[in-house]
């Protein structure tokens, strides 16, 4: 670092006679002048900024200063620009030709004003540094200076001639410049080979003579960091630890200034950050997984809705003796197994519809230990640990019942052998564990943690067990999409989920689902969409007829068809509607008659909450079935009195859903 010099004024010694100085020194009378030299910085890892070494020049007084005769009178008195400074910086003497060249450059006539950029700055303070070390240093400052420096005493004589062959006069390469970094920084050559370590990087890296031998990196990585770093461009190679592989580092590199063939590359330590990357890269490509999915799952059940609805409608025509009754049966049961696929492709993007109610986890599991027990099989040993004074969780029951079996039946699969499968619950007070940002729960919450003594999986497999349709298993032994579902499940009720699991050893699964408070729940319930299956009581009526005036709203054709000819054949009148703008006008003509709307959620232009919100406020008391294959269940909990009915449905749960709404007070 170089010296911060206090502002001095320059004047004449003590006892000096004013008229004993030469003629040719008279041109060597300075205004005092003040050098506050700052210290050498980089800019982070990436490389360093030598510009930072710009000396700020202060004028301090029109003291003058007599030069001594004799040898340093006369060595002054040559042609070439030569300036004396003490070793600390401060400025002793300057002879005319160096004022000359100073002013031509329009800078303060002292050494460190020749330091304009990043290059010259670190070649004159490396030429310091040798010339202090040594006695001398010659070397070039850009851009057309040779610099000789010669040390006396405590003082620095400073001699600059013209640079002819700039390169060829480049100035020597100060490895202590790698000191300079805080972080860990080394010196190499184009080929890797270490010129200079400071302390930082052998803590890190270790010994070594080149970077390969302390970094997993080859020849072709250390080329493209030089290229790279020679050329300007940002710079980044990342690499491994050779004595301890986890470990991640993150190369950068810039050439250094005025030393031909050296990069200085600094290494940082990104072990933490490489896994956050890549666990951000994982939820991002789930998110688009996700959001892909529940497109797909959207588009397919309106075309299973028409499937199952015309196949409904053959089999009104059709007695179980005719030979196509069997045929159409076939298509309606392979559509019904095809909506189970796209409801757990809903329920992985988070779209399904839930219906969430306050739940004792310790009630669930003990509910489905009797079906686990048949799912597992003799070979397996069902173990189950309930936690004392378990708090409530808001959930819905079906979705939760579904994780508890996907997550069993995967615990089965992997102990073919046979084995014990423990499933435990408790309470986790927030802060309790951290498990990663997968796994932590942000709240208190409660606790189902499902192991097995399986085979267990390697971090590969790891990293993909949630993406759908991935599957270890055989092909036509599993669809890839149970644990895809456990996921979407989770994370749509507010959960969170960890997974752990050791090769020979055994899988954990842990879900987290947050503590909620029974009454909260109960206030809320007043006003929200009631599914079809929540509405009545018992078994529904048999009469599925009725008069009443319907307003079917529907952008896609065929269900709008279907369901059009399913509630005219039951007795009602019908008005169909292709989107929402068309419905309003519908009901802007006949509103006063119009009994129920039946409408799609997701249209073009106006969809169906909108339209709802715009009829209620002519009819407030309007009777609403809301259709969908996915639902943003927010826009339709603020419809408050309404009811919902998944698509894809069949004519029956259709007729039901009308029959009850309507009868509803």
């Amino acid at each position: 670092m170089v010296d911060v010099i206090a502002p001095t004024t320059l004047t004449r010694p003590a006892g000096r006679d004013a008229t004993a100085t030469s003629g040719a020194a008279t041109g060597l009378a300075l205004a005092g002048v003040a050098v506050a030299a700052g210290s050498l910085a980089f800019s982070g890892p990436a490389g360093l900024t030598a510009g930072a070494a710009a000396l700020a020049f202060v004028a301090a007084g029109t003291g003058a200063l007599d030069l001594v005769r004799g040898a340093r009178a006369r060595r002054l008195d040559r042609g070439h620009p030569i300036a004396v400074t003490t070793t600390k910086g401060a400025l002793v003497a300057v002879n005319a030709a160096f004022e000359a060249m100073m002013a031509e450059r329009g800078r303060p006539a002292h050494p460190d004003a020749l330091a304009e950029g990043d290059a010259a700055a670190l070649a004159l303070y490396s030429l310091r540094r040798h010339a202090i070390a040594q006695g001398r240093a010659e070397g070039y400052v850009p851009p057309d200076l040779l610099a000789r420096l010669t040390v006396e005493g405590d003082h620095i004589v400073h001699r600059f001639e013209p640079a002819t062959a700039p390169k060829a006069s480049a100035a020597p390469l100060d490895a202590t410049i790698v000191d300079l970094f805080p972080s860990a920084a080394v010196i190499v050559d184009p080929r890797g080979a270490i010129r200079a370590a400071n302390a930082p990087y052998r803590a890190l890296a270790g010994a070594g003579d080149t970077l390969a031998d302390a970094l997993q990196i080859d020849a072709a990585a250390i080329a493209r960091l030089a290229a790279q770093a020679t050329d300007e461009r940002p710079s980044r190679v990342d690499a491994h630890l050779r004595r301890a592989p986890d470990r991640c580092v993150r190369l950068s590199a810039k050439p250094v200034p005025g030393v031909d063939g050296a990069i200085i590359v600094a290494v940082a330590d990104v072990t933490e950050q490489s896994e956050l990357e890549a666990q951000i890269a994982q939820s991002q490509k789930m998110q688009a997984i996700g959001q892909l999915a529940g497109g797909i799952a959207h588009d397919f059940n309106n075309v299973l809705t028409a499937i199952i609805g015309f196949s409904d409608l053959l089999l009104q025509s059709h007695r179980p003796s005719d030979p196509a009754f069997r045929d159409i049966m076939n298509i309606k049961q392979n559509a019904q197994r095809a909506a189970g696929l796209v409801k757990q492709l809903l329920a992985f993007s988070r779209r399904q519809t839930l219906r969430p109610t306050v739940l004792n986890l310790n009630d669930v599991v003990a509910d489905l230990s009797m079906m686990l027990d048949r799912l597992l099989g003799e070979t397996v040993q069902l173990d189950i640990a309930y936690g004392r004074d378990l708090w409530p969780v808001l959930a819905d029951l079906s979705q939760i019942e579904q994780v508890v079996i996907n997550l069993a039946v995967n615990a089965r699969d992997a102990m073919p052998g046979g084995g014990k499968l423990t499933i435990r619950t408790r309470n986790v007070v927030h802060g309790a564990v951290t498990e990663g940002p997968e796994g932590a729960p942000e709240s208190d919450a409660v606790l189902i943690e499902i192991e097995d003594v399986g085979t267990g999986m390697p971090q590969e497999i790891l990293d993909k067990i949630f993406e759908p349709f991935f599957t270890t298993k055989a092909t036509g032994e599993g669809t890839g999409l149970g644990l895809s579902t456990v996921y979407g499940i989770v994370k749509q009720t507010g959960g969170t989920l960890a997974v752990s699991s050791v090769e020979g050893e055994g899988t954990t699964f842990r879900v987290y689902l947050p503590r909620t408070e029974p009454e909260v729940r109960a206030a809320s319930e007043e006003g929200k969409p009631r599914e079809a299956s929540q509405i009545g009581q018992g078994t529904p009526s048999a009469d599925l007829t009725g008069s009443a005036t319907l307003l079917l709203v529907e952008d896609e054709e065929a269900i709008r068809t279907f369901a059009a000819r399913a509630l005219s054949a039951k007795g009602y009148h019908v008005l169909s509607a292709a989107s929402g703008v068309e419905a309003a006008e519908i009901f802007a003509e006949e509103g006063d008659t119009v009994d129920l709307l039946l409408t799609d959620v997701i249209m073009p232009e106006l969809d169906g909450p909108s339209l709802v919100r715009m009829v209620r406020e002519e009819r407030p008391d309007l009777k609403v079935i809301f259709m969908s294959g996915y639902a943003d269940g927010a826009s339709v909990d603020e419809l408050g009195d309404a009811q919902f009915l998944p698509k894809p449905f069949t004519l029956k749960a259709l007729a039901e859903a009308v029959k009850r709404e309507l009868g509803r007070t």
